[in-house]
């Protein structure tokens, strides 16, 4: 009897979340997880080993300048994105990607961080004084096996055994070795003198069955519902990171400028 309820909560639930309109964020972060197993060293950024875990960014690690006045940019230019896809693993064979999709992913998360940056300061298009130049490279980037997902949800209570497959093989709980993911190397810039401000690195996987801590059953159902759907397309999880990612540089500026 509490299956069959659950399963009610869960479909109520599925239809809440196929009504939203914008990325994971609107129906909870928990689709997908930071896993600092798989960050990323591609040369992007200038100092990997002064980057530490943040009390404030859900995994994400950084470093910045100690004497850092953010109150002094009230500007910001986001650069182009730029992409690396992640290489063969072991036997795997090597992804192919559509240049089309890159192009909608890097326009994606460049019109979020656009999007979440502009309330508080000024989106420009050229360096300058007062200016904080956001540079971005998204580093092993991985879409979701859409085929092996599928499949996967065929098998009568399969979720039950997949939701606990992240941590067996080193993934956070509830992901599985078909979900998509996609790490980030950010860093931060003086628009007049170039100077670099700050670094930061997060590595985001998919999570299919996201169960969030909260006790209200449809807040779990929906979370879960949620990552559940998500696990149908290929880009999904990606998208999920850069609204998350876009928040939190958002949130964090924020806090430092004291807006």
């Amino acid at each position: 009897m509490q299956w069959v309820s659950f399963c009610g909560v869960v479909l109520v639930a599925m239809l809440l979340a196929g009504c939203e309109t914008t990325g994971g964020s609107a129906a909870g972060g928990g689709v997908t997880a930071s896993d600092t197993a798989r960050f990323t060293r591609s040369g992007f950024l200038t100092d990997y080993a002064r980057l530490q875990p943040t009390a404030w960014g859900q995994g994400i690690e950084c470093w910045r300048e100690p004497n850092l006045n953010a109150r002094q940019y009230n500007k910001v230019l986001v650069s182009r994105i730029v992409v690396s896809i992640a290489p063969p693993k072991g036997d795997d064979v090597a992804a192919t990607v559509d240049p089309s999709d890159l192009k909608t992913l890097t326009d994606y998360f460049h019109d979020a961080l656009v999007r979440a940056l502009r309330p508080q300061m000024q989106v420009v298009n050229t360096p300058g004084p007062g200016v904080l130049v956001l540079r971005v490279a998204l580093t092993d980037l991985v879409p979701t096996e859409v085929s092996r997902s599928v499949a996967g949800t065929l098998i009568p209570y399969g979720f039950v055994a997949e939701a606990g497959s992240g941590v067996a093989t080193g993934r956070p709980a509830g992901s599985t070795p078909y979900l998509g993911e996609t790490g980030m190397e950010m860093q931060f810039r003086d628009g007049a003198s170039a100077t670099v401000l700050g670094e930061c690195r997060d590595t985001q996987i998919g999570r299919k069955y996201a169960v969030s801590d909260s006790s209200n059953a449809v807040a779990v159902a929906q979370t879960w519902a949620s990552g559940y759907l998500n696990s149908f397309e290929a880009w999904s999880y990606a998208k999920d990171a850069f609204d998350k990612w876009a928040g939190l540089v958002a949130q964090r500026l924020a806090l430092l400028r004291g807006v």
